[in-house]
């Protein structure tokens, strides 16, 4: 029985795993990949240690898996989207990796809006650019950094440079092409678009496309040394992570929402046509006719990650100490919050927010005797809320009538039912450990003929799958939280700004 091995590199992790061709995961091994924070506003990470991190838990899975790596029939990366990692004419890295959390742009992007320059690219690439988008992290280099901006000969993805270092094949895949440059109707690469950011100087850098699923090199000899896996292996291009985690969840397609509550919240459905509006980014599907619309924002469950890091640490360090799993323990916490009534509205805005640059997270409505239940179940409305907000733009647009969640959220039944109230929606969740590496293996799959393509999983999907059905009564009373939720927003908008001036130096 063949194996296949997806790579799934996120913002502090490199993951590689190692399934059997039926979806069964053999081996997993994790390496941290930190991030540099130079100054405020910089979210960076050195590219070559990536690769070596990466390279490490390949060989990790490798030994651990119990098969010889002569079985493991392809290999995939997925990886994070947007952000920007640059290479010289030498295929050198041109300084560090600039993750999709970094806002350096911020005020670019800002101006664009305010220039026409995000109209122009609404309508030729089929999205609004943001702060860590790759134009607008060019446009920042090339007016802060020039020497490095003349110097830049490949721009690459993530997930790119893990398949170069693989392969020492320079490419990009459909999916990821479509983060700034692609003309949304023809879906590939255009000159024009280039050229309203004031980035035409860059139209040899940008790399060949490939489909996610296509062939792109073989596993050379240095890299089989690095990684255990054997010289000649099968590379296929792989995807964004994105559209690997809906897939690998099996909520990849039309009339479904894919819910990924991670470090970013984001929300996605499949259409048929390049509908474009500002609420969301209509990118590359798997095959050309096919298109994602994705709404996203960095406002997701890494606000729950830092309550738990920050405020519920003395606890978080007895509970592993003693081998209890954390979460499973705050969960009753929350639960029983719930069924209290509460004046507690969170804006979960700490690292980001679908409202500007300048927003910020914030308590409203607290008093002395909430206690910390009272605050968690705060901060896991408000991400559901902020789901909402990007949800019901993509219901105005394509009316999906369901929706699949994935990520850590995903794992918890109370917080499944929860995403499943405050969207007034059936929410689905799937037994999957490893959704977007999966999403990766299946696109290796297919490459090397294991499957008719990306879609056809070899799980039974049904045996996998919770459907969480919304209550009627607590969907009304959650709409009228999420209703204080967004006057909320309107009231602070004006503040925002004003807040943030705060921090500058005197």
């Amino acid at each position: 029985m063949p194996l296949l091995l997806g790579i799934d590199n996120g913002l502090t992790v490199t993951k590689a795993v190692i399934f059997d061709e039926t979806g069964r995961v053999l081996a997993t091994a994790r390496r941290r990949v930190a991030q540099s924070m130079p100054q405020p506003r910089h979210v960076e990470r050195d590219i070559d240690t990536l690769w070596t991190q990466t390279a490490a838990a390949v060989a990790e899975a490798v030994a651990a898996c119990g098969r010889p790596a002569s079985d493991i029939a392809a290999v995939a990366a997925t990886a994070h989207g947007d952000g920007l990692y640059l290479l010289d004419r030498a295929a050198r890295p041109l300084g560090p990796g600039i993750l999709s959390l970094d806002s350096r742009a911020g005020e670019i992007a800002d101006r664009w809006r305010q220039d026409g320059t995000a109209d122009a690219a609404l309508a030729r690439t089929g999205q609004v650019p943001h702060a860590s988008a790759p134009s607008a992290c060019l446009a920042w280099i090339r007016d802060n950094q020039p020497d490095r901006f003349a110097r830049v000969a490949h721009v690459l993805a993530c997930k790119d440079w893990l398949a170069f270092c693989l392969t020492g094949h320079i490419g990009t895949d459909l999916t990821e092409a479509s983060t700034a440059f692609t003309d949304v109707r023809t879906q590939a690469f255009d000159a024009q678009a280039l050229a309203i950011f004031g980035l035409g100087a860059l139209s040899g850098a940008l790399p060949p496309v490939a489909l996610p699923d296509q062939v792109i090199g073989h596993v050379t000899a240095p890299a089989a040394a690095a990684t255990g896996l054997v010289p000649g292996t099968p590379v296929v291009a792989g995807l964004h992570d994105v559209t690997a985690s809906a897939l690998g969840a099996g909520g990849y397609g039309e009339g479904t929402v894919a819910i990924v509550a991670g470090t970013y919240s984001i929300n996605e459905t499949v259409t048929r046509a390049p509908r474009v509006d500002a609420r969301w980014f209509c990118r590359n599907g798997l095959r050309r006719g096919e298109w994602n619309a994705m709404s996203i924002s960095p406002a997701s469950a890494a606000n729950y990650d830092w309550f738990l890091d920050t405020l519920c640490g003395g606890d978080r360090t007895v509970a592993e100490a003693q081998g209890r799993p954390f979460h499973a323990a705050i969960i009753p916490e929350i639960e029983a919050a719930m069924a209290r009534p509460s004046t507690v509205i969170f804006h979960p805005f700490l690292f980001g927010s679908p409202f500007g640059p300048h927003a910020s997270g914030a308590f409203l409505g607290l008093h002395g005797w909430h206690d910390r239940g009272v605050l968690l179940r705060a901060v896991v409305e408000g991400i559901a809320f902020n789901h909402r907000h990007h949800v019901d733009a993509l219901r105005d647009g394509f009316a999906p009538d369901t929706a699949r969640l994935t990520g850590g959220m995903a794992r918890s039944p109370v917080l499944a039912q929860l995403f499943a109230d405050v969207l007034a929606m059936p929410v689905a969740t799937s037994d999957t450990d490893e959704a977007a590496a999966w999403g990766a293996a299946l696109c290796a799959g297919s490459g090397v003929g294991l499957f008719a393509s990306p879609h056809h999983d070899p799980r039974d999907m049904a045996v996998l799958t919770t459907t969480y059905q919304p209550d009627a009564q607590r969907s009304a009373d959650l709409g009228r939280r999420y209703g204080v939720f967004t006057d909320l927003v309107d009231a602070l908008s004006p503040l925002w700004p004003r807040i943030e001036a705060l921090g500058d130096p005197a």
